[in-house]
């Protein structure tokens, strides 16, 4: 089971557990030491995982916190823990005082749902206000869970990490400030956009004019851009579904031979450069795959895109289908299963998380395909043996 994996299995493992866990010892025990453990470091050595780690803050001496890993017999990264239910925004003032007394570079912040990651980009020996990494176990962000792969034991690099932290705070911080312009362009922005278009003054009044002007203008090209996108998803989803029943209705079995006919896979260049597999996409194919994994290897859980929608296979063979993902709309999210005579079962959905609600179905749904498959064996080494007889 590779990280990601992992990291979906203890997703499934919080929502399931997290309404029977009352206290903080219990939430480190189910939620934090399992990712601990999964991040490769030993939580029985207590040498490595040091619980209850002495802190001396200012006048107050023999504080504690919660945990640090020792790496190379040094405290690298503090750790403090609370309840589930706990908001850690009211708390990170805790690990600060911790982290500026200590040798350690690295602070996480964790209620066992949420991990945030501190380190001192601003100044040295003090820890920034604002993390820069966050993870949340029950809205998995596959670029976080890439992230937070640095932090397993057998590649940790403490000067990678923190240059990598560095481009995460400096995109975060990017990315807040072109969301503000977008939804409130600042003055200096309304003047180097208005000057490509308007040759008058920018006095005040033509500033606020153009302030509402780009304001909107922003909006309706974003707007274009989902437009776009849903068009092309919409011109190309009847001719790839066709396409995609071909393949199905191709690879057959023959009722005679037994012999499967390889059905032709290659599609254009143009078709494979439209399909785009979205982060989305991939956390709903985790899903699936966390929940049949207690009855099935993980390995033969695999998926296939289209331009249109997703699919996740048994065995990555199109006859083997367990369900389609339409993921692609905002407002028409879609989980398809397909019943005994192969027919479309539609489910709406708001987010990938509503697959959880359809587990017995997506469960059923593997069954039908092992009984289908199991079948059409059992029919093939019977043609067989009335050939041999013959």
């Amino acid at each position: 089971m590779d990280f990601k994996e992992q990291i979906a299995h203890l997703s499934d493992k919080v929502l399931a557990l997290k309404d029977s866990i009352q206290t903080e010892e219990a939430t480190k025990t189910a939620f934090i030491m399992p990712f601990l453990q999964m991040l490769g470091f030993d939580i029985f050595n207590p040498t490595e995982v040091i619980p209850e780690f002495t802190c001396d803050v200012g006048i107050k001496k023999k504080e504690k916190i919660d945990y640090a890993i020792q790496i190379n017999g040094i405290p690298t990264i503090l750790i403090e823990c609370k309840h589930w239910k706990q908001n850690l925004d009211l708390h990170s003032g805790q690990l600060f005082r911790y982290f500026g007394v200590s040798k350690a570079k690295l602070g996480i912040l964790t209620n066992g749902i949420e991990y945030k990651f501190y380190s001192d980009l601003e100044q040295p020996n003090r820890m920034d206000d604002f993390p820069f990494l966050a993870l949340n176990l029950e809205k998995l962000d596959q670029s976080a869970v890439a992230s937070v792969m640095q932090f397993q034991k057998s590649c940790f690099d403490i000067e990678k990490i923190i240059s990598a932290a560095k481009e995460l705070k400096n995109c975060s911080e990017i990315k807040s400030v072109i969301k503000k312009e977008f939804t409130d362009p600042s003055p200096e922005l309304v003047k180097v956009i208005a000057r490509q278009a308007y040759n008058g003054i920018m006095n005040a009044a033509a500033t606020e004019h153009y302030t509402e002007v780009i304001r909107q203008s922003f909006a309706s090209v974003i707007n274009d851009i989902i437009s776009e996108r849903l068009q092309s998803v919409m011109n190309g989803s009847q001719s790839i579904a066709q396409k995609e029943e071909s393949k199905d209705t191709a690879s057959i079995p023959s009722a005679d031979t037994g012999v499967r006919e390889q059905p032709d896979t290659a599609a254009s260049e143009n078709e494979k450069d439209r399909i785009v597999t979205t982060e989305e996409e991939l956390e709903g194919y985790y899903i699936v795959k966390s929940i049949l994994r207690e009855s099935i290897e993980a390995s033969r859980i695999t998926y296939r895109d289209t331009i249109s929608y997703f699919t996740v296979l048994l065995d990555d063979n199109n006859r083997k289908l367990i369900c389609r993902l339409y993921l692609n709309s905002p407002t028409n999210k879609r989980l398809v299963f397909l019943d005994d005579q192969r027919k479309d079962v539609v489910n709406k959905i708001s987010s990938i998380d509503d697959i959880y609600k359809f587990k017995t179905d997506v469960i059923a749904a593997m069954n039908r395909v092992l009984n289908l498959s199991s079948a059409v064996q059992t029919a093939g080494e019977m043609d067989a043996a009335e050939i041999k007889e013959e």
